[in-house]
């Protein structure tokens, strides 16, 4: 894989900022669902994010497969749990998935690196 999902998310962060501030009003709808979905419940935060990520891969969002990956390592995912999310994301989804399965295993690598 010749990208990088640190310029990716720093690059569509830095765009972002631009239209947060242009529409503020629908972005802090986003954000506040956002955070709401996102907290701990009855779904641990590491589910969650699992859970997005299996997401990402099946409708092929890079920029959402950074931001999610990058979360993953941060609540301190391993590989195990990574290589069983995407098998259940592969079955979901078919071969187009498992191209993308790729893309969540070279972001797992680059941001566990830091």
């Amino acid at each position: 894989m010749s990208k990088s999902y640190k310029e990716i998310t720093r690059g569509i962060s830095k765009e972002l900022t631009t239209f947060r501030k242009e529409a503020q009003t629908p972005m802090a709808g986003f954000d506040s669902m956002a955070i709401s979905a996102m907290s701990e419940g009855v779904l641990s935060a590491l589910q969650k994010e699992l859970i997005a990520t299996a997401i990402a891969v099946s409708t092929r969002c890079e920029g959402c497969i950074g931001f999610h990956v990058r979360s993953l390592v941060k609540l301190g995912a391993t590989r195990e749990q990574i290589n069983e999310m995407l098998a259940v994301a592969v079955y979901m989804g078919g071969g187009p998935s498992l191209m993308y399965a790729a893309e969540v295993l070279a972001a797992y690598e680059e941001f566990n690196q830091s």
